[in-house]
């Protein structure tokens, strides 16, 4: 099954895509992830990305979407993958959904993970990090059991710097300017899943399952 998730900074994303790419054996396709593989094996492709981020720009489309298409026609999206990040705009999308019919990689279905400014809110400014190990706690539903402290390695919880409420601001504009577009359009092709990520954990992965084996059984 090829699948497209997305849902704003602290919808979940990366946890259903952890349970799906479990369920369904196929493999998590980040953008950022893919930039940093590229980069790290120094593909002509990671190289040229290199030289944008190193001077803090965006990487320009034609290179994000060729990497894309190197990624997708690897051996292990013979069954299926699950894509996360890209596409973000239209622009992007018109090009993928070239790539897409170029490659017969068509999508399956996109995912879309719905969740109000409040929900958003705790999440986000409630999210602590350890600096050792990167394990994630937040301080309203999933409290470390010694404050500050790392339950699995015991280094320090930081907050990000921008894990404030401004800055969900910021992005919830540019998400809605940039990217809604994009989840209209597949909402036009009938081809959107709308799930309300607002509830627990288990409860939105069966919500989300339960919707994809109804996909995969026709």
């Amino acid at each position: 099954m090829n699948i497209l998730i997305m849902g704003i900074a602290g919808s979940g994303k990366g946890t259903m895509a952890e349970f799906i790419k479990e369920h369904y054996k196929i493999p998590h396709i980040s953008s950022g992830e893919m930039f940093r593989e590229s980069i790290r094996n120094k593909t002509p492709l990671g190289l040229l990305a290199k030289q944008y981020i190193d001077h803090g720009l965006l990487v320009p489309d034609d290179v994000t979407i060729q990497m894309v298409r190197d990624r997708i026609m690897q051996p292990d999206c013979d069954h299926g993958y699950l894509l996360d990040g890209f596409p973000r705009t239209m622009i992007q999308t018109g090009a993928f959904e070239k790539l897409i019919d170029d490659t017969n990689r068509e999508l399956d279905k996109v995912i879309n993970l719905n969740v109000g400014f409040e929900h958003l809110e705790k999440r986000i400014t409630g999210r602590r990090l350890c600096k050792d190990c990167g394990s994630i706690y937040n301080i309203h539903n999933h409290r470390p059991k010694v404050e500050g402290v790392c339950d699995v390695c015991g280094g320090s919880l930081y907050q990000r710097s921008d894990d404030t409420t401004q800055q969900l601001e910021i992005r919830i504009k540019e998400y809605e300017h940039l990217t809604k577009p994009v989840i209209d359009f597949y909402i036009g092709k009938g081809d959107v899943i709308q799930i309300d990520a607002s509830k627990e954990v288990p409860e939105v992965w069966n919500e989300l399952k339960t919707n994809l084996e109804e996909i995969d059984d026709h």
